[in-house]
């Protein structure tokens, strides 16, 4: 086992791991051979000669009171020492300290041999996946691209990037996509998970409104550089979003740098998504002014935020532009405020919407409706 060391740094460069972490790896593969050759009830470490280049095992053996039981049970002379044998070897030792021996690995014998083969491969392949691993999982939130390689009978989009097999599931893919062999996709990581059929799998998503707020900073020098910051981000995938905006300097306008010049950064954004529009909104700290630009394009007269409802009046001609075709504008709006939206019209009808997309129509007389607007004079 002269200079194992070298081929430990050998190891390490062909998988790509750190040095530390490929000699914990034949570390345990050499404890983990010992045992199996030796004894599962013997206790092993290994230490490293920088000098030498040697790696050596030593066997552990616990100093134990000389009428400890442990020291009459058969088979344990190896493991255990009395504390007077113990003294003759250093007068210094105590109980419960530990005396080391050197395992001649050379002695190990032919069997040995093919078992330290099987443990290092198995071993070092356990540091790699692991680092794989965490390579991806601090990766999530991320934009990759992949090489579709499969899409099976579900929909489902299976493709390669780099030393990982990633999927695009069905549910995560924009409503109308089809890809095919060979096509390159980019989406965002999701997740990633051990799957114990397939091993190791990064899910991607194109639905997630993190896709939408990472694709912005990839087209927008500002939001990438931090002088525009995106607060919150709402999308029905395919159809429409809505980003909440803000700038750290006075001088930038976070809607005019997103949009870009005649909308070229915002429609090269709505092209990878399938021509999903994107309304840009300045975000506001005072809630009722944020969930006013939030209902845009509809003119607001008057915001009132209940806990975690807002009350919105507006005029009659203004609610369908609220809502929105299928009420995809109120839903998103609420998505974005986080508020459970209700509209009141000054003619007399209030509607409820949740961020579900889930309206209640509710009768109001118009006194009702003014006084949500203007408040209730009789207090005065």
């Amino acid at each position: 086992m002269e200079k194992i060391t070298n081929i430990i740094e050998s190891i390490a460069h062909e998988k790509g791991l750190k040095l530390q972490d490929a000699k914990e790896a034949v570390s345990t593969a050499l404890i983990k051979t010992a045992k199996r050759v030796f004894g599962e009830e013997y206790e092993y470490s290994v230490e490293t000669d920088e000098d030498t280049k040697e790696l050596a095992l030593f066997q552990k053996v616990q100093i134990l009171a000389d009428d400890d039981e442990k020291l009459q049970e058969e088979g344990t002379e190896e493991k255990y020492m009395s504390l007077t044998e113990a003294k003759e070897v250093d007068s210094d030792l105590e109980v419960d300290d530990e005396l080391t021996y050197k395992v001649d690995l050379n002695d190990m014998g032919r069997t040995a041999a093919s078992v330290l083969y099987r443990e290092l491969e198995y071993h070092i392949q356990r540091v790699v996946e692991q680092n794989i691993f965490d390579k991806y999982q601090e990766r999530v939130g991320t934009i990759i691209n992949t090489r579709v390689t499969r899409v099976d009978n579900d929909e489902n989009t299976y493709g390669e990037f780099k030393e990982v097999r990633a999927i695009l599931p069905m549910k995560s893919r924009i409503k109308g996509e089809k890809f095919k062999l060979g096509d390159t996709i980019k989406s965002i990581i999701r997740r990633v998970y051990i799957d114990k059929k397939v091993g190791m799998q990064v899910e991607l998503s194109r639905t997630s409104p993190k896709f939408l707020e990472e694709l912005l900073a990839l087209e927008v020098p500002e939001i990438k550089d931090e002088l525009v910051i995106i607060h919150n981000s709402a999308r029905i995938p395919g159809e429409r979003a809505k980003v909440a905006l803000s700038s750290v300097a006075a001088n930038i306008d976070p809607v005019g740098a997103t949009v870009g010049t005649k909308g070229i950064r915002i429609n090269s954004v709505s092209k990878e998504l399938s021509g999903e529009n994107i309304d840009c909104i300045e975000y506001s700290t005072i809630p009722e002014k944020f969930l006013s630009r939030a209902l845009s394009p509809a003119i607001i007269s008057a915001v009132r935020i209940e806990g975690e409802k807002a009350i919105v009046t507006l005029p009659s001609d203004q609610k369908s532009k609220a809502i929105g075709k299928s009420g995809i504008n109120i839903r998103l709006a609420s998505m974005l405020t986080g508020y459970e939206i209700e509209l009141v019209e000054l003619g007399g009808v209030t509607t409820t919407t949740n961020e579900n997309g889930e309206s209640e129509i509710v009768k109001e007389s118009n006194s009702d409706a003014m006084k949500a607007l203007f408040g209730d004079d009789d207090d005065d």
